[in-house]
């Protein structure tokens, strides 16, 4: 070999060695730190198989169901256990699905960190209201909280009302016919809903389902929840290594530009309201009615205690932030309603004739005033979020050492909580798989433990736009409801449910649609 040949060869071995070294002292670091993290947790009851390192990850990462069901069964056969520990790689997860056991971390105004799997999230939704902490989170809760008054929502009403009934006319089609997947319909509907309402921006997206935005939301969501359950994708570096990890960059550039867009051109519109009046838009054309407010427009204009102003990207953060929570929980939330009333006529024959009395024969706009007679549509809502709550679990970082039922729990652990599990306590929910949404009548929902029903998390740290939900789902499904009448044959075990970012069936809502008379 000659000796330029051999000088070469040397360093490339000096290379390799060097990076089989950094790479064993990386190893050893991990296998350490994990160790310690055994030692400390190894007296609460864990799921099996557990591997150094990999955890329970293999049983993971089987199949997009196999992870959700496994973790459920898990909960079904150990009920009489008070938590328990999955670990997702190296990191340990603490199950938490018993009422006391929940009320110990979301009560607390300590334990309000998100766990480290939400950091997938950063690269679309930066570090808004779903994933900041500390000062910062508190700030901006209390900064975004009036936009979500009562008045504000209210003006949401008529652009909820407006998609409804897009959505009708799309479901006319299938009037006494075959049964139908309903879960895009419903869908797009609600992004033609969060859209206008968040950004003050009609994508049109029940007339257009195929459009790059629509179908960037989409992908981003399915690319965030499978990076989360894959350790070898949590590296940034080694992430846009593989076919994914690019798709994610593509992606997060459409969302960003479309955004971006977005505020621009709203930013102008308000500026040429100020200079011109309140009543003329960006083009010079008069307003024929009541300028609409969206939360675009509160964001630009909305300032902490000292009275300063959100800068663009804490803008934009919020609105992608409303973009992501917004469409696909309700979304989840209708649908699951739908299903059960097709399945449960009784059931379905008291909503139609509370909308009977409260709209007759007229096809008018459901209004504020509804809403609160809309009791028993709402226990139907609130019962379909027991059975399949939007949002199957979510996690917080334990910002402290506490004691849960008496099992010392470290400072750092992810608790895991799992409403899926929680809403089907026995103790709480007699015969929990059964449909029965008068367990949410007042006098029958009275004295129930706080933490023992939580859709959209409880305490310092629950969902702010739940009112905003609500109101979508009850406006959506008076809509559908006051025209027709559901019919499905599919039974629960054929739904294969999946429980990603969003618990959400397999195969589709398959139901039939008759005209009602």
């Amino acid at each position: 070999m000659a000796p330029e040949g051999a000088r070469l060869f040397s360093w490339a071995l000096a290379l390799l060695a060097a990076l089989a070294t950094l790479l064993a002292v990386l190893l050893a670091r991990l296998v350490l730190d994990q160790y310690w993290k055994y030692k400390e947790l190894k007296h609460i009851p864990g799921i099996r198989p557990w591997y150094p390192l990999l955890g329970n990850a293999l049983l993971l990462d089987r199949d997009r169901k196999g992870a959700f069901s496994q973790v459920i069964r898990s909960t079904e056969m150990l009920r009489n256990i008070p938590l328990l520990l999955l670990w997702v790689g190296p990191l340990p997860f603490l199950i938490l699905y018993h009422p006391d056991t929940v009320e110990v971390v979301l009560s607390s105004s300590k334990h309000i960190t998100k766990s480290d799997p939400y950091k997938f999230l950063h690269p679309w939704l930066g570090t808004g209201l779903l994933t900041s902490t500390g000062s910062k989170w508190r700030s901006r809760r209390k900064m975004l909280t009036p936009t979500f008054h009562f008045t504000i929502l209210d003006d949401f009403l008529e652009v909820m009302n407006e998609q409804a009934n897009i959505l009708v006319q799309k479901l006319e089609k299938h009037v006494d016919k075959e049964p139908f997947d309903c879960f895009l319909y419903i869908t797009l509907c609600a992004l033609d809903v969060i859209c206008e309402t968040a950004m003050g921006k009609n994508i049109g997206a029940q007339q257009n389902k195929d459009s790059e935005y629509v179908q960037a939301v989409y992908r981003m969501t399915d690319l965030i929840y499978k990076r989360q359950r894959s350790p070898w994708f949590w590296s940034d570096l080694l992430y846009l290594m593989f076919r994914q990890g690019r798709e994610h960059h593509r992606t997060l550039k459409i969302l960003h530009n479309f955004t971006d867009n977005v505020i621009e051109e709203k930013a102008r519109e308000l500026k040429n309201q100020e200079k011109h009046g309140s009543d003329v838009v960006s083009n010079g054309e008069q307003r024929r009615r009541k300028v609409r407010r969206a939360f675009l427009d509160m964001l630009l204009n909305a300032t902490d205690d000292d009275g300063n102003k959100m800068n663009y990207l804490d803008i934009r953060e919020e609105v992608d932030t409303f973009m992501f929570e917004g469409h696909d929980t309700t979304t989840a939330a209708m649908n699951w309603c739908i299903y059960l009333l097709a399945r449960h006529p009784e059931a379905q024959r008291k909503v139609h004739h509370e909308l009977d009395e409260i709209f007759g024969n007229s096809d008018r706009h459901v209004t504020m005033d509804d809403m609160k007679q809309l009791r028993y549509l709402d226990c139907v809502i609130k019962e379909a979020l027991r059975l399949f709550p939007s949002v199957p679990l979510f996690a917080r970082k334990l910002s402290e050492e506490c004691y849960i039922r008496g099992f010392r729990v470290p400072k750092g652990v992810d608790a895991l909580i799992l409403p899926f599990a929680l809403h089907r306590d026995p103790d709480v929910f007699p015969e929990p798989e059964e449909f029965r949404p008068e367990r949410f009548f007042p006098e029958n929902a009275a004295g129930r433990h706080p933490y023992a029903y939580v859709p959209f998390s409880a305490g310092p740290r629950n969902c702010i736009g739940q009112r905003f939900a609500q109101m979508e789902e009850k406006t959506i499904l008076a809509t559908i409801l006051r025209r027709f009448s559901v019919e499905s044959a599919q039974r629960r075990d054929q739904l294969d449910l999946v429980g990603e970012l969003i618990l959400r069936p397999d195969k589709g809502i398959w139901i039939q649609l008759k005209k009602r008379k």
